[in-house]
């Protein structure tokens, strides 16, 4: 039995956070995290109030400027935040939404038909959680300022100049004492702004960074909206057909707007959003337009014989292959997931999705035969790929059944079992993967070495990697699955480690796997089981002085420090290493296995539609994109050895 404590429990334990004192006790539960992820939602938060004037019809223009020190101003031409006296608080209404929690304009009355920022917690969690916010209401007379310190008014709401315009003005400096990262990206807060610009066309939003020696500046406006948002993801993808499909439907408070193409990648890509809010997760509206489009397609190949009597239904999977789509509902009453809004739960919203395509899409269809067709048989051949995928697969578990070894990979397992403290180091060559095999500590570490170049997925289907001698090894060791088939549950090892040569062919080997990773096991990467082991670069060695730096920045610092130590003239032996087979296994645990010591990135995935990007132009088939992102980039790549 468990000691009890002995520490009184009473009515004066109960703790009663007041005001904004329980976001800046849990800031998680508002903001999701102290991080980066946490640290740019201040923005998304400031910046959905000014998309709600858009959507309402008042704001065209939204400016972001990023300044010295990480200091975030929001400028917008909207209404303006009210400024008379609250009749119930007592106050200005400015101070009301900077200091009340669920506070806002968006709880019901007339002032917002649909909202993003649904919570009324937008402004005063970002003033809770800032160092200092200033505010600026323009009301067409007089600009009227206030500010905030972590949350606390300086002084009340006043008059401080004239004015001939509306529009709001918030300026802030996140915590330090909050947020364990103060540095904004701007290509991460350019990604989100350019979903605003779609998602609301005609609206500009311009983003500026004044941090660098040069300002950067980009002003985001598309009139085709979410057409254009398709077109943008597509771009350096193969269009099955020219014109995007588009529709758009309302019902009472309700509506939606769909905008699809299919390229010829096997691929699928659907983006969908509620109120502007990026609905990561999905929901109600996704499964509407999915179950709609699997029923239409099938309907209308079984109506014109494109399938015949004898075919199977083609699947979800099979009639999406290579479509890229953006859903975008906006609703009265949006229902979402906690204050992240990841997930969209109103149920009606489903039969709107299902109702506007059974209408509009299948008039597409029926108008545009020759679309229809080539999107009919690029469905078939999926399914029929997916069917020879089966059919390998099964071959593959008998094969492996009737085997006295498990995997022809050549894998070294580790004795422990479960996902907490095991990892598996895929490792490139048999010689890195002998000097591995010796240098690990086998209780939790497994070693997989592979040979030659594997298969590149990104122009491969799902048939063509069952039985492939570079990947099956791979499959077989992690125990999850590919594909439809992939469940996390089932995984051996807690961190999957890519461990390559410090080359160009050690890069090409890890961008292969971790395209394969992205198209086939995505949950693996979302979850954050996949690793990049760093070795070292360099070994220095003075006498009996030994160190190892694991970047050109390194190893310039540890020259500095060799003479600053022993004078100019200090005699180094540099080793620099060309590949892991050069380590013998007790450097390659030191410097690279040793959880103690060892340095690894973790591979994240911030943003999908980037992420396919960037895979479709290194890895896909048009030469042109691949060759506008070298030239680009190239003057930031270094540790390239040719």
């Amino acid at each position: 039995m468990e000691e009890k404590t002995t520490k009184i429990y009473d009515e004066s334990q109960i703790q009663v956070l007041e005001g904004l004192e329980a976001v800046r006790k849990r800031p998680g539960m508002y903001i999701g995290s102290t991080g980066e992820n946490g640290l740019h939602h201040l923005v998304y938060e400031i910046v959905d109030n000014s998309i709600d004037e858009a959507l309402a019809g008042y704001c065209t223009h939204i400016e972001i400027e990023i300044g010295k020190d990480n200091i975030i101003t929001v400028t917008d031409n909207g209404r303006g935040i009210p400024t008379g006296i609250h009749p119930t608080q007592g106050i200005s209404t400015v101070e009301v939404v900077h200091t009340v929690l669920h506070a806002g304009g968006k709880f019901g009355g007339d002032g917002y038909k649909v909202s993003g920022g649904l919570h009324g917690v937008g402004a005063s969690v970002v003033n809770a959680l800032s160092e200092w916010l200033e505010v600026w209401v323009h009301d067409g007379k007089n600009i009227h300022y206030q500010r905030y310190e972590r949350g606390t008014p300086v002084a009340p709401l006043k008059v401080v100049g004239e004015t001939d315009h509306t529009g709001t003005v918030t300026k802030f400096k996140p915590d330090p004492e909050i947020f364990d990262v103060l540095e904004f990206d701007y290509e991460v807060l350019l990604r989100r702004m350019r979903e605003q610009a779609f998602l609301n066309k005609g609206i500009r939003i311009t983003l500026t960074d004044l941090r660098g020696d040069e300002p950067r500046r980009d002003s985001l406006m598309y009139e085709g909206g979410i057409i254009s948002f398709v077109e943008y993801i597509n771009r350096n993808k193969e269009a099955l057909h020219p014109q995007v499909i588009y529709f758009e439907s309302e019902k009472e408070s309700m509506n939606v707007e769909v905008a699809m193409q299919y390229n010829s990648d096997y691929n699928e890509i659907i983006v969908s959003f509620a109120n502007n809010i990026h609905t990561t997760e999905g929901g109600y509206h996704e499964t509407g337009f999915k179950n709609a489009l699997t029923k239409i397609i099938n309907d209308y190949g079984k109506k014109y014989n494109l399938i015949k009597d004898g075919d199977k239904k083609l699947s979800g999977d099979d009639v999406r292959e290579g479509l890229t789509a953006v859903i975008s509902v906006k609703i009265a009453e949006a229902q979402f997931e906690g204050q992240t809004k990841t997930k969209l739960g109103n149920i009606e919203v489903r039969a709107l999705v299902e109702n506007a395509m059974n209408e509009t899409l299948t008039n597409y269809l029926e108008e545009n035969p020759a679309v229809a067709r080539l999107i009919i048989d690029k469905a078939m051949t999926a399914n029929r790929a997916r069917e020879a995928a089966r059919k390998a697969r099964e071959l593959t578990r008998r094969k492996n059944s009737l085997e006295t070894t498990t995997l022809p990979g050549k894998l070294a397992d580790c004795i422990e079992n479960g996902i907490e403290r095991t990892e598996i180091y895929i490792v490139e060559g048999d010689s890195a993967g002998g000097s591995a095999k010796q240098g690990r500590d086998r209780n939790f570490q497994a070693i997989l070495p592979l040979w030659g170049k594997m298969l590149n997925v990104e122009k491969s289907r799902i048939d063509k990697v069952y039985g492939n001698d570079k990947l099956t090894p791979v499959i077989t060791a992690l125990g999850a699955g590919i594909g439809d088939e992939f469940d996390i549950t089932r995984l051996r090892y807690g961190k999957v480690i890519i461990m390559a040569d410090a080359d160009v062919d050690g890069s090409h080997i890890r961008t292969l796997l971790l395209t394969f990773f992205f198209r086939f096991m995505r949950p693996l990467i979302e979850e954050g089981h996949v690793y990049l082991a760093q070795p070292p670069l360099f070994k220095n060695k003075r006498g009996k002085e030994e160190s190892y730096t694991y970047t050109e920045e390194e190893q310039e610092q540890a020259m500095r420090d060799f003479r600053e130590k022993y004078g100019d003239d200090v005699k180094v032996d540099i080793q620099r290493y060309k590949g892991l087979g050069e380590m013998n296994p007790e450097q390659l645990w030191e410097t690279t296995m040793n959880p103690e010591t060892r340095s690894m990135l973790r591979v994240t995935l911030e943003d999908a539609i980037a992420a396919d990007n960037i895979f479709t132009i290194l890895m896909g088939d048009k030469v042109e994109p691949r060759r506008e992102f070298i030239e680009t980039n190239a003057k930031d790549v270094v540790n390239l050895d040719i």
